[in-house]
């Protein structure tokens, strides 16, 4: 078969302690590990794009985790004022923070930024400075107190922004004097917070957001003159400030081992050949650990080997492969400022069900006060999301995204900075067991005596090995029998215990358990009725109709730019069967009748023909194979990932370059 090597994903197979051992698929030589090792992933990294895609981006244990914190705690935090951005805005005049400062502290250029490192008086005789003290030399600050917290908020994994655009950083840093260990606090906070977090037997994030301190943080800074000022300002020069941004992650990977090493905006006005380094150096220093990592990114990095975040959203629909999205606690500002507010706990909570519905995780930002403290108000929220996972999470926790992530009225996410919503009792998601055995769908309010699901209709699924339902009880393993259910073409209705709730939550789980594999889902269920993209799982690339084209032109696939030649309506047909119509030419996909494998799919107008008709054969979590009526093969993209390479047809097996999503737009 050709297969692209690169496509496939590669465990490490131990041999013994002298064995030799090769990659399936390649030939790279595998280090000598321990007996119990098992790393995916090839042995080593070089700085090429090839190289690195053959990292798996999602660890199984990043894919279990679901739920993560992190929080904005620095120097900015300090003025409280705005929001994060704060050391970029108060040298803007005339802006808010501008404005604030001057009253307050005084004119940016006699009162600048890094006196909140240093220390310095404000206008009423105060000294100001970002210097927390741990509770036990008699400050507020306590990691171990912060981590409990996290652990009691059900995340399994956390850590802090290591450095914001603002060039402070917080651990102690040999290429960067502006640091935590030498100035304000005269602590390594990163190891501070690590060791605290892995002491609770969690995952340990650290994100950076550097990349922006030298390509526009600081725009109406004025220029320092000062050889260290130009560095803690970015404005060192592209080559140096390239190397510093290198050399920080580089610090950064060495000192603290990152288990998820979480890049914010901007990379991508960094020299490729950076970002490579950067991705090598830290894969292969997670081969020298022997543990799988994960790298975010938001711009500059790919799916194949890294994974991708949402900035407040997600998908409106299930997307593979596996996302993560940040969010705040607060809409207002990432850090503490006077007067914060916060989402409520039921928002953040439906919200995260329903990222995970999608096949995606969710990080959510806190905002400490400069001296340490976490405001009550944080707290509460925090408590409260943990609360609800102590009690249901085996709804959450290891699960993975079905073949629909659910139903309901109310909108959550599509594309970026998508405000958290609270959902209704109409609204339900589903997730599923790893061994696709046990369906979960989660109603986000109480839905009375009966709930009816509408995905599982007597026309869309098969429920004859369902063996039972029951309602996930009050504390963590009990649970309540549901015997009295039907279904018929429009749903599932089960009977609930009584029309008001038999104990108070934000959302109710049932729990349907089967005598073998959750049946296959069909009718049309996850199948967009308007225009969608569909994107191959292995390549992470698009189907392209190449546009205004002849008929008998070869399909093709693209990088995802919004254009109508990337876009495709499913017509049902009936029996199951679809057209699938390109929107900027109206031909639809077909398969000419060609029966081998390596055939080229291509396009004509619709015919009604067998070679012009597909089906949708799901193979879980969010994927399907599109299989042609005609020849009994399927969509192909061969692993090549190439803008432009041909979409082939072949026989159906495992292998993700015959696996397509299909994302509504």
């Amino acid at each position: 078969m050709s297969r692209s090597p690169l496509s496939r994903r590669r465990f490490l197979t131990v041999l013994g302690a002298t064995g030799a051992a090769v990659a399936a698929g390649g030939a790279e030589l595998i280090r000598a590990l321990p007996a119990a090792a098992a790393i995916p992933g090839p042995s080593s990294y070089s700085a090429t794009w090839a190289s690195v895609d053959q990292h798996p981006p999602a660890a199984e244990w990043f894919q279990d985790a679901k739920f993560g914190i992190y929080y904005h705690w620095g120097v900015f935090s300090v003025p409280a004022y705005a929001n994060e951005w704060y050391p970029r805005n108060m040298y803007n005049n005339g802006s808010n923070e501008n404005n604030h400062h001057r009253s307050v502290y005084g004119d940016p250029s006699v009162w600048p930024y890094h006196n909140f490192i240093n220390g310095a008086r404000d206008k009423a005789g105060n000294l100001v400075q970002f210097a927390p003290r741990l509770r036990s030399a008699g400050g507020n600050f306590d990691p171990n107190e912060w981590a409990q917290l996290f652990l009691d908020a059900g995340a399994k994994f956390a850590g802090p922004v290591a450095e914001h655009h603002d060039g402070f950083s917080m651990w102690n840093s040999a290429v960067n004097e502006w640091n935590s260990v030498g100035k304000g606090p005269r602590l390594d906070l990163l190891r501070l917070h690590a060791d605290a977090i892995r002491g609770k037997g969690l995952k340990l994030l650290v994100a950076m957001h550097h990349a922006f301190n030298f390509t526009g943080f600081y725009q109406w800074a004025p220029q320092q003159t000062d050889a260290s000022l130009r560095k803690l300002y970015g404005q060192l020069g592209a080559s140096a400030e390239e190397q510093l941004w290198y050399d920080k992650l580089r610090e950064v990977i060495d000192g603290y081992q990152p288990d998820i090493l979480w890049q914010d905006f901007n990379l991508s006005q960094l020299p490729e050949s950076r970002r490579l380094d950067f991705l090598s150096y830290y894969y292969n220093r997670a081969v020298a650990w022997d543990k799988e990592v994960v790298a975010t990114y938001k711009d500059g990095f790919n799916t194949r080997g890294e994974v991708f975040d949402f900035e407040r959203g997600g998908p409106a629909g299930i997307q593979s492969p596996y996302w993560l999205t940040d969010d705040s606690i607060s809409s207002s500002s990432w850090c503490y400022t006077v007067g914060i507010g916060y989402y409520s706990a039921n928002a953040l909570l439906h919200a995260l069900i329903d990222r995970v519905s999608k096949n995606g995780n969710m990080v959510l930002n806190i905002a400490p006060m400069a001296d340490g403290t976490i405001p009550s108000g944080q707290r509460t929220v925090l408590l409260s999301i943990g609360d609800y996972l102590r009690r249901f999470g085996e709804s959450v926790y290891s699960t993975r995204a079905w073949s629909a992530y659910g139903e309901g009225p109310t909108q959550m996410g599509g594309g970026t900075f998508q405000t958290p919503r609270t959902g209704t009792a109409q609204d339900i998601r589903f997730t599923r067991s790893k061994d696709n055995r046990v369906l979960y769908a989660t109603i986000l309010g109480w839905p009375g005596s009966t709930v009816n699901i509408t995905t599982l209709s007597a026309s869309r699924i098969n429920l004859g090995t369902l063996t039972s339902a029951q309602l996930l009880g009050s504390t963590a393993g009990t649970y309540i029998n549901l015997p009295t259910r039907s279904q018929d073409g429009s749903g599932l209705r089960i009977t609930m215990p009584s029309s008001s709730a038999p104990y108070s939550a934000p959302a109710y789980v049932v729990k349907l358990v089967f005598s073998g594999q959750i049946p296959a889902l069909g009718g049309g269920s996850g199948v967009p009725t308007g225009w969608a993209r569909i994107t191959n799982v292995a390549t992470g690339l698009v189907l392209d109709s190449g546009g205004s084209v002849a008929s008998g032109s070869q399909l093709k696939q693209w990088n995802w730019d919004g254009s109508a030649n990337l876009q495709w309506q499913l017509v049902d047909v009936g029996g199951g069967w679809y057209r699938i119509v390109n929107r900027t030419n109206g031909m639809v996909a077909d398969s000419w009748g060609n029966t081998a494998n390596g055939a080229t799919a291509m396009q004509a107008p619709w015919n009604g023909g067998n070679n012009q008709q597909w089906r949708l054969d799901s193979v879980g979590n969010g994927r399907y194979q599109i299989v042609n009526r005609g020849t009994g093969t399927v969509l192909d993209s061969g692993g090549d990932a190439t803008v432009g390479a041909r979409v082939k047809l072949w026989t159906a097996d495992s292998s993700t370059n015959l696996q397509w999503t299909i994302t509504a737009l």
